[in-house]
C-alpha cells in the first residue's frame, strides 16, 4: 500500500478527539510510508492530518481546485500540491492517486467524497478498500447503510463495500485485510 486517498472535513469540529485521530492517523501513515492524499487544504480535519503526516516526516499529496487556492486555502507545505479545475477533476484525481479510502469525519463534502467513491465501487470503476475511521461520529450513517441492506434497497454485498474502524491502527488494518 503505498497511496491512501483521506477523506474529512475543512472544519474542525467541537469534539477535540476527531483532531487527535486525524494527527495519529497522520502521523501512523508517515510511519508505514504511506502516502497520504487528500484535499489539499490547510484548515480544519484537512490540515490536521496532513500536518501530523508532515511533522513526522511522511509524504503528502494534495489535490485541490484552483478557485480554493484563490480563497487562500491551500496548504502550502505539502510534498505535492496538484492543481485542478473543479471539484469533480478533484475526486477524479484523489482516486486516481489513492489505493485505498478513508473516511474521518466531516460534512457534506466529506460524504459527497464516500458517496462517490462507495458508488464508483459499485459501479465495479475500481475495488479499493474504503474504510470508516469512527469514533462513534458515524454510528447513525451505518445504522441508515444497514437498514438500506436490510430493507432490499442496497445489496449485501455493496454494504460489505464500507469497513469501519474505530482507531487509525483498525482503520489500516482493515484496508491492508481488503
Amino acid at each position: 500500500m503505498n497511496a491512501v486517498c483521506v477523506f474529512c472535513g475543512s472544519a474542525a469540529g467541537s469534539n477535540p478527539a476527531h483532531a487527535a485521530q486525524a494527527q495519529a492517523l497522520g502521523a501512523l501513515f508517515a510511519r508505514e510510508g504511506i502516502t497520504l492524499v487528500y484535499g489539499g487544504g490547510h484548515i480544519g480535519m484537512m490540515g490536521v492530518v496532513a500536518d501530523a503526516a508532515l511533522g513526522a516526516g511522511g509524504k503528502v499529496i494534495g489535490v485541490i481546485p484552483r478557485f480554493m487556492i484563490d480563497r487562500e486555502l491551500a496548504h502550502r507545505g505539502l510534498t505535492e500540491l496538484i492543481v485542478v479545475e473543479s471539484m469533480h477533476a478533484r475526486k477524479a484525481v484523489m482516486a486516481e492517486l489513492g489505493e485505498a479510502f478513508i473516511a474521518m469525519p466531516g460534512g457534506y463534502g466529506t460524504c459527497d467524497e464516500l458517496f462517490e467513491i462507495l458508488t464508483w465501487r459499485q459501479l465495479s470503476l475500481h475495488d479499493h478498500p474504503i474504510v470508516l475511521l469512527n469514533d462513534g461520529y458515524f454510528d447513525l450513517l451505518i445504522a441508515w447503510l444497514d437498514r438500506a441492506a436490510g430493507e432490499g434497497l442496497l445489496r449485501p454485498t455493496h454494504r460489505a463495500f464500507l469497513r469501519v474502524g474505530s482507531t487509525p491502527e483498525e482503520v489500516l488494518q482493515r484496508v491492508r485485510e481488503a
